[in-house]
């Protein structure tokens, strides 16, 4: 799966984990990505969009 958003290009962040005694590891985040059928300049494609496009409607789904 890929780890973008098509729409609004969201992708995996990094950071660190911080223990109690301040140790720092490498770490990351991911989006929550959804393969979806979406209508795309009128006609039917399938992309990656994460769910905060779908919620916000930035993406119309083709059912």
């Amino acid at each position: 799966m890929a780890n973008f958003c098509e729409v609004c290009a969201k992708g995996i962040q990094s950071g660190m984990n911080v223990s109690h005694s301040h140790l720092k590891t490498k770490r990351t985040w991911k989006p929550n990505i959804q393969r979806v059928r979406a209508l795309v300049d009128g006609e039917i494609k399938r992309i990656n969009v994460c769910t905060r496009c779908l919620r916000s409607g930035k993406v119309e789904r083709a059912i």
